[in-house]
Order: structure tokens, then C-alpha cells, then sequence
């Protein structure tokens, strides 16, 4: 994760994913992740309430990825590997059947 402002950054691991996928409207799906990290990579310490807003088309693909704290907008950003391992975990076949059951609701 890098935090706004820092030049150095530590790319997480992430062992496990906990979604919950809500119908937005007519053109997107919410997906909110809670995420657990590697021990290795554990998250940064001044993070209380971690999660990424995931916005997906119906059709399950990603258009904005946010890192949220405590529900809101938070001072860090997402590195490109910590992106790519949300986008493959959404892009994953289980996530897309929910996506799909969500946006038919």
C-alpha cells in the first residue's frame, strides 16, 4: 500500500477475501471486500476498519477499485500488484455467478 505523499510503498499479500455484493442501480454493482493480509505483509498499523469498494459492471468487470477506512476514503492507495490480485479474485468464477445473481435482483 502506499500512503499519499510517502515515495515508498510495501506491496501487501492477500490471503483471504470476504465479499458482499450489492445491486447499485441499473449500471453498477458494489462489491465491498474485507480483506486479510499476509503475515509477512501485514496491514499498516493506523488502519482501523480496512475494506475496498470494488464498482463493477453487471457483467463483473472492475471500473474503480477504492481503499476505504473505516467505510470511507482513506489515505493510502492501492499498488498495481494489490490491484491485480483483487481484479483476479473478482474476475474469478464464483464472484462473477454472484455479481450476476445481484445484478438480475
Amino acid at each position: 500500500m502506499i500512503r499519499y505523499g510517502d515515495e515508498t510503498w510495501r506491496d501487501l499479500t492477500f490471503t483471504a477475501f470476504y465479499p458482499k455484493v450489492e445491486k447499485r442501480d441499473a449500471q453498477w454493482i458494489d462489491v465491498e471486500l474485507r480483506l486479510e493480509a499476509a503475515a509477512e505483509t501485514p496491514l499498516p498499523d493506523d488502519l482501523i476498519d480496512f475494506s475496498v469498494l470494488v464498482i463493477c459492471t453487471h457483467r463483473g468487470f472492475p471500473i474503480q477499485i477504492v481503499p476505504l477506512d473505516e467505510g470511507c476514503d482513506c489515505e493510502y492507495q492501492l499498488t498495481y500488484s494489490e490491484k491485480e490480485q483483487i481484479e483476479t479474485y473478482i474476475q474469478s468464477e464464483p464472484m462473477l455467478q454472484l455479481i450476476r445473481e445481484a445484478a438480475h435482483s
